[in-house]
């Protein structure tokens, strides 16, 4: 063996070990997936009659090319495996019954503004995420209640060809059932033939072990964004940096693509320290269409920018433009204004 072989075998070796030995320790991580689409969409507001046909014109002229339509189950508390929903069309609200649900879909799909059935449960003096059962019989009988719930939208929008389905939104105690929401979504894909999500709170989706069963991963993306009473947009955009780091994480594990299925923020100056606060608890506080749009600025400028970003929902949008104050939907305020240059420009 000639001796410069020998000392170059010798150190290709090293090299080799070493290589392993940092890998054992800084394992490489696999790349980000990237979105091949980006959905520009609002949360839809049922409406109490039907359409007369600006509204879906006003949300075009936005640059929004999608919508969530939100129908409702009931629970009368959050230990009771009891669900109650209503597909008939003798709804109090035109816009969730299934007429007034197809009529929204058809009618935006003519102006090119595309779907996502995204129902959800209405729990009396609670709310989803602290539903949990006190036993185990209950707690079969409280998915065998929402399989029934969720399997007959899920037909809803096979008839109506809506193409995405959030199976669940904001079950946070529910979700760490992770076999019977594999269940739960085993039987959705056997008459469901479009997209599947599902919405977890911002708490909670790092711990849903089931995002490999869906096509993306959902996220309802209240994030605190600062503590400060008058922050700045770089004081926001630092506020993301931590959420979307994390967020990377749960997207290399499990390579799907991710959705904002809900953000929105208050027009009041305290709009970014809970996000997820209901406007009737924020009667007192001082309004800013400013915080509220200077929060839209921050996420445009930072999540919107992200690869593996496939789209995003804001929180909300009333078809008659219509709203108190405070109030989430950024209609008529500066918010749109940020939303229509940001939607406008892709």
């Amino acid at each position: 063996m000639k001796k410069g072989w020998s000392r170059n075998y010798l150190l290709s070796s090293v090299l080799v070990l070493l290589a392993l030995s940092v890998y054992a320790v800084f394992p490489i991580e696999p790349d980000l997936v990237t979105a091949t689409e980006k959905w520009k969409g609002v949360c839809w507001v049922g409406s109490r009659s039907p359409l007369l046909g600006p509204e879906l014109e006003a949300l075009k002229a936005t640059g929004a090319d999608a919508l969530s339509q939100t129908p409702f189950g009931w629970q009368t508390e959050k230990n009771n495996p009891e669900i109650r929903w209503e597909v008939k069309n003798d709804s109090k609200w035109w816009g969730e019954s299934s007429n007034g649900i197809k009529a929204t879909f058809d009618s935006s799909a003519r102006h090119g503004i595309m779907n996502m059935l995204k129902p959800h449960l209405w729990v009396r003096g609670s709310w989803p995420g602290e539903i949990e059962m006190k036993t185990e019989e209950d707690w079969k009988t409280w998915f065998d209640n929402y399989e029934g719930f969720i399997l007959a939208y899920a037909k809803m929008a096979e008839e109506h060809q809506i193409p995405m389905l959030c199976v669940g939104t904001e079950l946070e105690l529910t979700s760490k059932r992770e076999d019977d929401w594999r269940n739960v979504i085993a039987e959705v894909r056997k008459v469901y033939s479009g997209k599947l999500i599902y919405a977890a709170n911002f708490t909670e989706y790092e711990h849903v072990k089931f995002w490999d069963a869906l096509d993306y991963i959902g996220v309802q993306a209240y994030f605190p964004l600062s503590t400060k009473e008058d922050p700045s947009l770089s004081d926001l955009k630092s506020g993301w940096k931590k959420n979307l780091a994390n967020i990377e994480k749960v997207v290399r594990k499990y390579q799907k693509p991710v959705m904002f299925t809900e953000i929105g923020y208050c027009n009041t100056v305290d709009a970014a320290v809970e996000p997820w606060v209901w406007p009737n608890e924020r009667k007192e506080t001082e309004l800013s269409e400013e915080m509220q749009a200077l929060c839209y600025e921050a996420f445009f400028e930072t999540a919107w920018q992200k690869s593996w970003m496939a789209g995003v929902f804001f929180w909300k949008w009333y078809p008659d433009g219509k709203h108190r104050d405070p109030d989430f939907t950024p209609q008529g305020k500066m918010a749109e204004e940020v939303m229509q240059k940001y939607f406008s420009a892709e």
